[in-house]
């Protein structure tokens, strides 16, 4: 222990050890999807925080360790952003600095039992103020959500049907708290196997008590992945190649028909030739087709992300404008300054255009369906707006063709897992290129993914649910109950410190004589 302190005692030395701590919880995400490795990834950053010589270092701890996490995340940007991306990951990596700090605030010395109690509460309220920070658009959008981690483990689709999935950030990295606690802070232990032991309760509880969605009629619903079509005229060989694996789909009886994100590269409006090919499949498959037309539009100024819904008689009027955009992806922030990211990446060279609202469509048969595009199925509240709005089918469309040989269609897909359960919803994650999946209400997979080196079309029977999770009726409860704790938590501090200032500023009082030796009766 004393060998490893004096090599931490270098500061680079130290930053790069927290740079490599922060990293470690991606393994816990897909590609690798060691999903248990989360419940102990953040033990070796909390513990480098713990021991930090002071408030500043821990802040800096909390900093660099932000940035590995964030790094390693998002490293599949690297071929398209380049040196942004380490810039990216340096400026949101600055959100964990006060975090940091509040690891050795609770943590450092000799915690006592009470103030590791409060730790398992503040800690993973101060990391959900993080996540929710960077969550914001603007940010990148809540990729990487800690919780997002849990999507393949049935309890904890269970709770995230309750608090979403801010509640499983919350548990995992209390008991992260927990098991660091366990190892460094002996005197401490009883809380902290109190806490593991309250997580196992809470699973247990949501479990038994959590409402179970209702299984009612199935639907049909006919995915449509071209797989990867490069080169002169792509958009045009792309739509041939949907048109023919989806008029394979005929006869097969289907509700629905999805084809992924940017499917058709024309306007329908300027198109109609377009338009009267999607009607006739339409017509020839006995189902409407959602297609997804990344184009200048006719009608209004601007390109466009939407979600288009054509019937046998053509397009049905039902219309869904993208309205969260990816940075850099599809719009540059604060282009005045940030426009130098188009010449060292891949950034958009023209911004796309934003929706104002969120559509629940109407399908034959009285299905209704909730669209969302690309990296819009990572915001939890966008999926339970549409289940609250009706919707009884999610849709996400997306195209994730120039990360393909990455971590990132792996990533995407599993968020609708998350989006599901929180819902009790089942969804749709249809691609252009990989990987497509479907799940039930309770974010279990139905049938087999779409990999990223599939072409074809594939249909899927899905039960569809009703009924209302806690989550879509309750909201962001984790959430708000976390920034109470905080606040609650700093009221608490500055009061301790205003007493702890009195104390210091008030005056000494001169011991008080006894009889024998008091002024007013010498000699007695």
């Amino acid at each position: 222990m004393k060998t490893l302190g004096h090599w931490l005692a270098s500061p680079w030395r130290r930053s790069a050890a927290a740079v490599l701590a922060g990293a470690l919880p991606v393994l816990a995400f897909p590609g690798p999807a060691l999903w248990w490795w989360a419940w102990v990834a953040l033990v070796p950053w909390l513990l480098l925080a713990r021991t930090a010589p002071g408030g500043k270092r821990a802040a800096y701890d909390g900093w660099c360790g932000g940035f590995g996490f964030m790094l390693a995340m998002h490293h599949w940007l690297l071929p398209n952003l380049h040196v942004f991306t380490f810039v990216v990951a340096a400026l949101l990596g600055a959100l964990w600095a006060p975090w940091g700090w509040l690891v050795r605030r609770m943590l450092g010395g000799a915690a006592s039992a009470g103030r590791v109690a409060a730790a398992l509460v503040v800690l993973p309220s101060g990391w959900l103020a993080v996540e929710l920070v960077r969550s914001w658009e603007g940010l990148g959008g809540p990729w990487g959500v800690l919780g997002a981690s849990q999507w393949q483990v049935a309890p904890a689709l269970r709770l995230a049907s309750v608090g979403g999935v801010w509640l499983l950030s919350f548990l995992v990295v209390a008991v992260n708290v927990a098991v660091a606690v366990l190892v460094a802070v002996r005197r401490a232990r009883v809380p902290a196997l109190a806490g593991l032991l309250a997580t196992a309760a809470a699973t247990s509880a949501a479990w038994v008590w959590a409402p179970r969605p209702d299984d009612g009629e199935r639907v049909a619903i006919g995915v449509v992945q071209p797989g990867v079509v490069a080169g002169a005229d792509s958009a045009e060989r792309r739509f041939d190649r949907e048109e023919e694996l989806t008029r394979g789909l005929a006869g097969r009886d289907l509700d629905l028909i999805v084809w992924g994100e940017s499917s058709v590269g024309f306007d329908l409006d300027d198109r109609p030739d377009l338009s009267r090919r999607l009607a006739a499949l339409s017509r020839e498959t006995g189902a409407d087709i959602l297609v997804n037309v990344d184009a200048r539009r006719s009608d209004k100024p601007g390109i466009y992300k939407s979600s288009v819904l054509v019937g046998p008689d053509g397009p049905t009027g039902d219309r869904y404008d993208k309205m969260r955009l990816v940075p850099f992806g599809e719009y540059v922030p604060a282009r005045s300054l940030l426009g130098w990211a188009t010449s060292v990446g891949e950034a958009a060279g023209e911004d796309r255009r934003r929706g104002d609202r969120q559509v629940v469509m109407d399908v034959g048969d009285g299905l209704r369906i909730g669209p969302m595009v690309c990296f819009e199925s990572a915001f939890p509240d966008m999926s339970r707006r549409l289940a609250a709005d009706g919707a009884e089918v999610l849709l996400a469309q997306s195209s994730t063709s120039t990360f393909q040989h990455t971590w990132a269609p792996e990533q995407h897909a599993s968020l609708a897992a998350l989006r599901a359960a929180e819902t009790g919803r089942p969804m749709v994650h249809s691609t252009l290129t990989g990987v497509s999946a479907v799940y039930d209400a309770n974010g279990t997979r139905v049938g087999s993914w779409l990999g990223t080196d599939a072409s074809e079309s594939r249909v899927y029977d899905i039960p569809v649910t009703h009924g209302t999770t806690p989550y879509v009726h309750l909201g962001d409860w984790t959430l708000h109950a976390s920034l109470l704790v905080l606040a609650a938590w700093g009221v608490g501090e500055g009061v301790r410190t205003v007493r702890l200032r009195r104390n210091a500023r008030a005056p000494r009082v001169p011991p008080a004589h006894t009889a024998h030796g008091s002024p007013a009766r010498p000699g007695r």
